[in-house]
């Protein structure tokens, strides 16, 4: 391997809904007795569930496969709402870590549906995110990935309204949204767009090194949404070629010249640091912004809650006054130093 340079896109790896859902559950892994489970994978990324599951995290498909009484944590994708409800009854706590992004979609979807519209939803079929999404308002809602899906769907005489998946890719989104709206003429569509900007903000990156590499590497699982969203947009824009890896150890030995480096919205810094290592460029990295990036979101309601109760109840063992002690700064503590930590 005689890597000369790599072009390292940023931003690029942990997106906010991701790194407030990581913190959460290392909360809860350290909160409660093993075992902790989790309904479907925290994130969507090999290296972060198997840490995870080191802790004694279980992550399970179905509710009913966790013992009652158990601490339960609802993924990042969003979770229907009986499984919600039924994860409630089930756990002795549970904490609903869903992007509010996806809840904002949730809600577009129960208002819309609550008024008459018909929607219709672009997605992928049988991601978790679509699968909950869905589960809002199955009568009311139909979802298409493609074009032809679209010309396929019926003149519906209720009104339409226009959702999204918010981890597609805007390639994935652009052809088959005009379709919905060459079709529905008078569809509503939400005044701030359903894509997550993060998704968005990697991929501009991506964009923005393209040109400049023999290759790229993408960074991030498989299963993860938006890291296959990357991975076809750098074929798309003409990249040499692209390669999705897991980790360093996947990296093919005959890589040469300049090689690009981003990774998905669910994959960790330390792998990006991984590959730059066994990449070992001889004229070092050289960083490219394509947008800053500094949104945050806090942690879910009932870990906020539970960062207060063990606040008290520290202070109060401590025989200190209420209230004496710094709140607690999440904002201040990345999921990456996290995760390392577990």
């Amino acid at each position: 391997m005689t890597v000369d340079r790599v072009l390292l896109a940023t931003p690029r790896g942990f997106c906010a809904g991701v790194e407030m859902a990581i913190k959460a559950l290392a909360w809860m892994v350290r909160t409660f007795d093993a075992p902790v489970y989790c309904y479907h994978e925290i994130v969507h990324n090999k290296i972060v569930v198997e840490r995870f599951t080191k802790r004694g995290v279980v992550f399970v498909d179905d509710i009913s496969d966790v013992p009652p009484g158990r601490p339960i944590m609802l993924s990042a994708h969003g979770t229907a709402p009986a499984v919600v409800d039924a994860a409630r009854e089930r756990g002795s706590y549970m904490v609903d870590s869903v992007c509010p992004l996806v809840t904002k979609v949730h809600h577009e979807v129960r208002t819309r549906a609550g008024k008459g519209y018909r929607i219709v939803y672009v997605g992928h079929e049988g991601h978790e995110e679509a699968v909950g999404t869905m589960a809002v308002a199955p009568s009311a809602i139909s979802l298409v990935e493609t074009e032809a899906q679209v010309q396929a769907l019926p003149a519906f005489a209720e009104p339409v309204a226009l959702l999204a998946q918010t981890t597609l890719s805007h390639r994935e989104w652009e052809g088959v949204a005009d379709a919905v709206k060459a079709k529905f003429p008078a569809v509503w569509t939400p005044g701030r767009s359903d894509l997550c900007f993060a998704t968005t903000n990697r991929q501009a990156s991506l964009t923005k090194i393209a040109a400049e590499v023999d290759a790229m590497i993408v960074i991030g699982s498989e299963n993860s949404s938006n890291t296959r969203a990357l991975e076809r947009l750098a074929h798309d824009v003409g990249c040499k070629r692209v390669l999705r890896v897991n980790t360093a150890a996947e990296l093919p030995a005959d890589l040469d010249g300049i090689i690009g480096v981003t990774a998905g919205a669910s994959a960790p810094e330390e792998l990006v640091s991984e590959v730059i290592a066994r990449l070992a460029p001889r004229d070092g990295v050289r960083e490219v912004r394509a947008v800053d990036e500094d949104e945050y979101f806090p942690p879910p309601r009932h870990i906020r809650e539970l960062q207060s109760a063990m606040d008290a109840t520290i202070s109060a063992m401590c025989g200190a006054p209420s209230g004496s002690r710094a709140a607690y700064n999440d904002h201040s503590l990345s999921a990456s130093a996290v995760l390392a930590a577990l």
